[in-house]
């Protein structure tokens, strides 16, 4: 197969298509070159039970594994009924495969105490196993973080270039086509992966929104690391209005530590859906908190303040 179809096949891959055979059918044997036992060959794919201990993330994987309550799910799941989709990965040359579609299984099967991992083993060059990452990844996971989407198109694109796609306008259209996602909303995506990992981070967890952190992306490190501090020290997180600005004075050379700190201090005045009066007690919540969610713990502290005062203004009007 040459290199060109190979590409052409992967570029808009699903995951049945990562799945099936590249190879002609071959004839079944009992073990695995490595010596694992050969769990089954469907069109001459080899899916082998392989040692947990064999299987290695790849050199840089965008997409997070955590013990959480979907972890704790998918764990059950497999203790239950085993694992039903296999794995993908490739052969490393120190030994052992790069695991590029399954790391979540993976850590399941670990949690599960299971000793090995049904994985179909195949053999890609770097740009062919990115893609097939990516977009096994895209295709399995039904929510995705704003860092792991980023850095998924990012590399996704650089490998569909590698490959023999050529200019960014073809690759972007690759992932339109692929995402439902508009050009510019990959390229502002895009934009996410020139952020520090403290702010990156805070897009994650909702406490930076995207359209300001787009805009902080144009910042330098140090400038970036000046506004997470400002932050901090300010319990606040930049408006957009506020991101705009930073940027422009990039731009023109003029910002400094301090205009940093005197923009993001500012008091900003509520916006025209926003409750009147609730914005003098936010530095009281949480930074992610709404204004809706502000003026509904008020309010639920008025009423039990009125409720007890109640019983006292009855007996001094008695």
């Amino acid at each position: 197969m040459s290199k060109k179809k190979t590409t052409n096949s992967l570029a808009l891959a699903g995951f049945d298509d990562i799945f099936q055979a590249t190879t002609e059918p071959a004839a079944v044997s009992s073990t695995h070159p490595n010596g694992h036992d050969e769990a089954n060959i469907v069109n001459g794919e080899r899916i082998v039970e392989i040692p947990l201990a064999e299987l290695h993330p790849p050199e840089f994987h965008p997409f997070h594994v955590n013990d959480d309550e979907a972890m704790k799910r998918l764990t059950t799941n497999i203790q239950q009924y085993g694992v039903r989709e296999p794995g993908l990965a490739r052969p490393r040359a120190d030994g052992g495969y790069e695991l590029l579609a399954g790391n979540r299984r993976k850590r399941a099967c670990e949690l599960a105490e299971l000793p090995t991992m049904p994985v179909i083993i195949r053999k890609m060059n770097d740009s062919d196993a990115t893609i097939a990452m990516v977009d096994s990844n895209l295709e399995q996971r039904e929510t995705l973080l704003y860092s792991e989407k980023a850095w998924a198109y990012k590399v996704k694109m650089e490998a569909l270039n590698h490959s023999g796609i050529k200019g960014e306008m073809h690759s972007v259209e690759v992932l339109v086509a692929q995402t439902g996602e508009s050009k510019n909303q990959i390229f502002r995506l895009i934009r996410l992966t020139e952020l520090i990992c403290t702010l990156l981070d805070k897009v994650d967890t909702k406490q930076l929104a995207f359209n300001p952190a787009v805009e902080l992306s144009y910042l330098s490190q140090s400038e970036q690391t000046a506004v997470v501090t400002v932050m901090d020290n300010h319990a606040t997180k930049p408006s957009l209005s506020q991101a705009v600005r930073l940027k422009k004075l990039k731009q023109s050379g003029e910002l400094t530590p301090e205009l940093i700190d005197t923009i993001l201090g500012e008091i900003k005045k509520p916006s025209s859906d926003e409750p009147k009066g609730s914005e003098q007690y936010r530095h009281f919540f949480p930074v992610d908190y709404s204004a809706e969610q502000i003026e509904e713990v008020i309010t639920s502290l008025l009423k039990n303040w009125q409720a007890e005062q109640a019983p006292t203004e009855g007996r001094a009007t008695a």
